[in-house]
């Protein structure tokens, strides 16, 4: 696995690396039509939505991105709840980010597609946004 590394997100309307989509992890059944809302809220609601399931952990992220708009939607996921984004705009990210902040949806982990990440398996992916979470957490302390 190559080594990944944090990048600061910046603001611009260039879009991210890889196809208008989004891939969310560990949204229930009931949580998902509220994410639909919050797209909406954020401006973002035409941008397909792949829901991943637990099954999907040893599926290639590149893979996932390859599925068609709602798949897996009404089926739960115990997985760890992630947003990855990719060939949206650095400001719609940003957007996204702070209506869920002020919509009070439950944290997530947030990833933007990279050339790197979408050859790892989804649970890889999960777990090095894990632990980029723990050591950023740690440096704020």
């Amino acid at each position: 696995m190559a080594a990944a590394r944090f990048e600061k997100l910046t603001r611009s309307d260039e879009a991210l690396y890889g196809p208008r989509k989004l891939v969310l992890c560990g949204f229930g059944r009931e949580a998902q039509p509220r994410f639909k809302k919050v797209l909406d809220f954020a401006g973002l609601a035409a941008v397909p939505v792949v829901w991943a399931t637990a099954g999907d952990a040893p599926v290639l992220v590149g893979d996932l991105f390859q599925r068609p708009a709602d798949s897996g939607l009404g089926v739960g996921s115990a997985l760890k709840r992630a947003v990855i984004v990719a060939g949206i705009t650095e400001n719609e990210l940003h957007t996204l980010m702070n209506v869920c902040k002020k919509t009070g949806m439950q944290s997530a982990l947030w990833a933007a597609l990279t050339p790197t990440s979408e050859t790892w398996t989804l649970k890889v992916l999960l777990e090095e946004l894990s632990a980029e979470r723990r050591q950023l957490g740690g440096k704020r302390r």
